[in-house]
């Protein structure tokens, strides 16, 4: 049986604020470290019948950016649920809220640039 692994690095300040997020994964096919501003990682824990979460972003994650993040994770999750269920219709519930989540976010920047 193949094994694989992802190394996630951290670097934080003096106050623990992220600074820098660093990842590779053993069975990518880019051979050097990738940067990222934020991530989510959920972990089901099938003995307690819980999700384990860790949220992270950088001080460099800028608001606009971390509205596109979360409407393509709810967008990918959606994705993931109806390969995992076949239950298209709920599938299309939680793409809509995050078109919806996308759109109400547009709007509240369009509101704030204009005051």
């Amino acid at each position: 049986m193949a094994k694989s692994s992802i190394v996630i690095e951290v670097e934080r300040d003096e106050n623990r604020i992220a600074q820098a997020i660093e990842w590779s994964a053993s069975d990518s096919n880019v051979d050097q470290t990738q940067h990222a501003k934020a991530l989510i990682l959920s972990l089901w824990d099938g003995a307690e019948k819980t999700a384990l979460r860790f949220d992270l972003w950088t001080n460099k994650m800028m608001v606009d950016e971390m509205a596109n993040f979360y409407f393509q994770t709810y967008m990918t999750m959606a994705d993931t649920y109806e390969r995992a269920t076949r239950q298209t219709e709920l599938a299309a519930e939680m793409k809509k809220f995050a078109r919806d989540f996308y759109q109400k976010f547009q709007e509240m920047q369009l509101r704030e640039n204009k005051a």
